[in-house]
């Protein structure tokens, strides 16, 4: 007997429980949802603002109440956002409303076929804002998308380098060859493609330690590391110091295609003559052979 009234103690208690918080739960779910929390991340960007997601979150519940709040679209319609990296929602038992939101980063911006975005550590594109830039490298050309990884991997080496920072401010991509883009002397350095990245800056470093140190910025319009073991340089037509170098360049391959041509005009000619000389000796031959004929 005393099992069994224990055992009706504990159903009738687990029903006044339940009906209890039965009741509650709908006196919560009626509450106005007044409290929303937004947490931005303390992200170093302000793509999104707390008032665009202050009014996603009108329009989805648009009763006002807590009941009535859908959590899991909420959550996907926060995700979808383009400069929105991961958002989570959740509500506390005391009817705060929170929306923490991680926003995405860019690396680098990129110009592309008329068009600008940018672009983060992920080599996810995500559309500029009207409102906000953000500060970051500025890239242009055809860039496929398999590039991206890698290009946001070189600009965060020439960021935490003290000696990239100061001389690259861009780069460009022109007939599938990439040229990191200089503050000083208005040249560029032809990388070609991303592979070898830290041996072919390092050489870049070394010229610039070893010789162009010594001379004007304004002389080379490109120097080229693409090239194993090997440093090729462009002189700048605009730069008055290369004046001289040009000209004499200029003449010795204005000679080049003379030496050339007569060359040509011999081998021509001896071959010419060959076939000339071969038809007198067939006439000479013709000739002999009814004298011959004669004789016998």
């Amino acid at each position: 007997m005393k099992n069994k009234w224990r055992i009706l103690k504990i159903l009738v208690t687990v029903v006044i429980l339940g009906f209890l918080l039965s009741f509650s739960l709908k006196r919560f779910s009626q509450k106005p949802l007044d409290n929303i929390l937004v947490n931005l991340k303390q992200s170093p960007v302000y793509f999104i603002d707390e008032k665009d997601v202050r009014e996603i979150v009108r329009k989805n519940n648009p009763t006002k109440k807590i009941g009535d709040i859908n959590i899991p679209d909420l959550e996907k319609k926060l995700n979808a956002l383009p400069a929105v990296d991961s958002a989570n929602v959740y509500l506390n038992l005391n009817g705060i409303l929170n929306l923490d939101i991680k926003q995405k980063v860019p690396v680098f911006r990129l110009t592309k076929n008329g068009k600008d975005f940018y672009v983060n550590e992920k080599g996810e594109e995500f559309p500029t804002s009207k409102n906000y830039s953000y500060p970051c490298m500025l890239v242009t050309g055809n860039v496929p998308p398999s590039d991206y990884r890698d290009l946001a991997e070189l600009i965060n080496k020439i960021d935490k380098d003290d000696f990239c920072k100061k001389y690259f401010v861009g780069i460009s991509k022109h007939n599938g060859s990439y040229s990191l883009l200089t503050s000083e002397g208005n040249f560029k350095v032809e990388i070609g493609d991303l592979d070898n990245i830290d041996f072919k800056v390092k050489g870049f470093k070394t010229f610039v330690e070893k010789y162009l140190v010594y001379q004007n910025p304004e002389k080379y319009s490109k120097i080229s590391v693409k090239y194993d073991n090997q440093i090729v340089t462009t002189l700048n037509p605009h730069y008055t110091g290369n004046d001289s170098i040009l000209t004499s360049g200029q003449k010795q391959i204005a000679k080049t295609p003379v030496v050339a041509k007569q060359k040509a005009l011999a081998n021509a000619q001896k071959v010419m003559e060959t076939p000339k000389k071969k038809l007198e000796k067939k006439k000479e031959e013709k000739k002999k052979e009814p004298a011959k004929k004669e004789k016998k």
